[in-house]
Parts: C-alpha cells; sequence; structure tokens
C-alpha cells in the first residue's frame, strides 16, 4: 500500500504588491501548520518523503512539517507543483521511488482539490493548512489511480 498525504500551504498575506510566487504565511499560519503537523505527529503518522512547491509559503509550510517530524532528508521542491495541472501532479506521484511508502505533497488549490477529487471524490472544504490522506492498494506508485484510491480522513484544526 501507497499512502498519499495532500497538504494546503498555511494562510498567507494579504500582499497584492509581491509577486504570488513570493508571498509568505502569516502568524496564524505559520501556528496552524505547527498545530496541525504536531496532529499529524501524534497521530503515528510516517513521512517517507516531502514534496513541495517551492512558492515560499509551500516552502515554509514544508520546513515546519520536516521540523515537527524530525524529517533530515532533502525536501524535494518541484516547480511543476506550484500551479500544476492534474496530469502534472500524477505525473510526480507516479514517478516517485517504490522505496518511498508514504509522502506528503504541499502545494496549492484549485490543484491539489482537483487531485483529491480525482483520485478519491473527495469535494468537501480543502482550506489553507488541511491535509487529506488518500491510501492507494497498490505496492507501486506507479500504479496509483482513482481505481485504487481510498479516502481515508482529513485532518484540521
Amino acid at each position: 500500500m501507497k499512502t498519499l498525504y495532500l497538504m494546503r500551504h498555511g494562510q498567507k498575506e494579504l500582499d497584492s504588491t509581491k509577486d504570488d510566487f513570493d508571498i509568505k504565511l502569516t502568524n496564524k499560519g505559520i501556528k496552524y501548520i505547527e498545530d496541525i503537523s504536531t496532529k499529524l505527529v501524534e497521530n503515528n503518522i510516517q513521512i517517507d518523503l516531502i514534496a513541495s512547491s517551492p512558492a515560499l509559503r509551500a516552502k515554509e509550510t514544508a520546513q515546519i512539517v520536516a521540523n515537527k517530524f524530525g524529517y533530515e532528508k532533502p525536501i524535494i521542491y518541484n516547480e511543476v507543483i506550484y500551479q500544476a495541472f492534474l496530469n502534472e501532479l500524477h505525473e510526480i506521484i507516479t514517478y516517485t521511488y517504490d522505496t518511498v511508502d508514504s509522502m506528503i505533497l504541499i502545494g496549492h488549490n484549485p490543484s491539489l482539490a482537483i487531485l483529491a477529487l480525482n483520485y478519491c471524490g473527495y469535494k468537501e472544504e480543502f482550506d489553507m493548512g488541511y491535509v487529506i490522506r488518500i491510501d492507494f492498494h497498490c505496492d507501486s506508485w506507479i500504479d496509483v489511480s482513482k481505481n485504487n484510491a481510498e479516502f481515508k480522513k482529513v485532518y484540521k484544526i
């Protein structure tokens, strides 16, 4: 089985003078990501890989998650995750090494919401900082699809 956690970045600053790529998390967003990460750790979630958009708010989110998990491997920052299309996110996931059993993908809406809908029919609110767990009943990431996906849980504070 492979487990995918989809995570939206935390609450971002509403600063229209900055390029969208360079917008930071708010203090509230930082606190939320710290709290949700603690909740994930307390639920004994294992993370083998963290992949993130390189947009500043997503990077900040990924770094907080990594710190809370004691994750010491490099975080994978992939430019494709920023403003990705469904097929691009699916490709990133399917190209993951099979030694990875669980990964967290940190990115943005609408891309993540569309991915969750496509894989497991998740249609509920997917707000900033939320985490959706999807289990895939297969042994290789190349085989993940909506046909073997199972929505397990949404984590939120």
